[in-house]
Order: structure tokens, then C-alpha cells, then sequence
């Protein structure tokens, strides 16, 4: 793969993972709490397929676990950012079962998903600095 096709797959992961940013926040506004954490999953996941992407010379694997991708990707990650990286996997809810669905629901208060939200906000601007 040439350096420019590597740099439009890097490029295209971050220019969606910015979309989606902005689509978590526009939904914090208007408190669809859920919708906001789902994205910033997205986001979170988008951020590492570039850096897998950019270390490793290729596409990322179809992947949506968080910390596997991080490892993938050769990031050495502390106790921290290990469970922050579970606990925002979590939030991908598009294939989950209508109970599991139904108690995240009611997990996601105001309270919860703005402290997540600032957790997203610093793994993507961590990963951001890798970028």
C-alpha cells in the first residue's frame, strides 16, 4: 500500500470520527443520553482504526471492542484507560437484546453520561496526540 493510500484511510477514520463527535455532542444537548454514548463509541472506535491503520500499514480489522483494537494497534494501555476502554465498548448498543437495551436506557442519566462524555472527550483527545 502507498503512503497516500495509507494517509486517505488514516484521514478518512478521523474525518468520520469528527463527524460523529459532533453528532455525540449535538445529541448531548438534546439529551438523548444513549444516542450520545452510542456515539461516542463511534468516535472512540473510529480514532483507533485510524491509529491501528497508521501503525500498521493497512485496514483495520472489523472490530468494535475497544480495547482489542487499542492492542491491535499497539497501544500499551494502563489500568485506567483499560477499563475506560470497556466500559465505553459498552456503549455500542446497535446489536444488543431489547433488555440489555432497556436497563442501559436507564443507566444513561444526565449525571452519567456527561462524566463519560468528559471520559470520551480525554481518550479522543489522547488518541488524537497519537494521530
Amino acid at each position: 500500500m502507498s503512503a497516500s493510500e495509507l494517509n486517505k484511510i488514516v484521514d478518512f477514520w478521523i474525518q468520520s470520527s469528527d463527524q460523529d463527535y459532533k453528532t455525540m455532542t449535538d445529541l448531548l444537548v438534546t439529551k438523548n443520553f444513549h444516542w450520545s454514548l452510542f456515539m461516542g463509541h463511534l468516535v472512540i472506535e473510529k480514532l483507533l482504526k485510524a491509529h491501528f491503520s497508521k501503525i500498521n500499514g493497512g485496514y483495520p480489522p472489523m472490530l468494535h471492542d475497544l480495547r482489542r483494537l487499542a492492542e491491535l494497534g499497539g497501544l500499551k494501555l494502563d489500568h485506567d484507560q483499560r477499563i475506560n476502554l470497556d466500559t465505553i465498548t459498552r456503549f455500542n448498543i446497535n446489536a444488543r437484546y431489547d433488555n440489555y437495551k432497556q436497563s442501559f436506557y436507564k443507566l444513561c442519566s444526565e449525571e452519567f453520561t456527561t462524566e463519560w462524555i468528559s471520559k470520551i472527550d480525554q481518550t479522543r483527545e489522547w488518541i488524537k496526540n497519537l494521530l
